[in-house]
């Protein structure tokens, strides 16, 4: 399966904030386009793919949401933000994971806690980085990709993720999406 993590420092984590316009709610416009990447090829979504979102804005931070591809998933590109919203407005404070729709969690989790998990079971979790090692001189088995917002990540945060190793798509700073259409492209080929 291939998994993504993205992190949103300023995404809301209440449906109520979440209006008709996206930039006004933490960038939520950005993460509906790296889920629409993450997700979709021309007339199909792909299948084994499962997406961890961090939102770390208010009111009602941190919020872990995973979405993973599935037949019944009810998503499509049109409607990415409004599942968001839903799975926001559904969300409780405790602990676990708490199925919204089929093949749509959300928790009260924060970010290093989700990467310790990942890394604890055994996955080789990788910091999409301009300055990390070539996607394309590395094997890719076993891999959570992490990729931050348009902002990066707190400074706080710089410090813990020192320890995960860096990949890089290539010489140029791109936008999330593209960056997950890359590494979705660079899996594709090893097949």
């Amino acid at each position: 399966m291939r998994e993504f993590v993205y992190y949103s420092k300023n995404a809301v984590t209440a449906g109520n904030l979440i209006k008709d316009d996206l930039k006004k709610a933490g960038r939520l416009d950005i993460v509906c386009n790296f889920i629409v990447s993450v997700f979709f090829v021309s007339n199909a979504m792909r299948d084994d793919v499962r997406l961890h979102l961090i939102f770390d804005g208010g009111p009602n931070n941190p919020r872990h949401l995973v979405l993973e591809s599935n037949e019944d998933m009810p998503i499509s590109k049109k409607n990415v933000a409004g599942l968001i919203k839903r799975m926001l407005y559904k969300a409780k404070d405790e602990e676990g994971l708490r199925e919204i729709v089929p093949g749509c969690w959300i928790e009260r989790k924060g970010f290093e806690v989700l990467l310790k998990e990942l890394d604890k079971e055994g996955r080789d979790v990788l910091l999409l980085d301009g300055k990390g090692e070539d996607v394309r001189g590395r094997s890719l088995d076993n891999v959570v990709f992490v990729i931050g917002d348009h902002e990066g990540f707190p400074s706080g945060m710089k410090k813990f993720l020192k320890r995960v190793d860096g990949l890089s798509v290539g010489p140029r700073v791109l936008f999330a999406s593209q960056v997950a259409v890359l590494i979705h492209n660079e899996l594709d080929r090893k097949l």
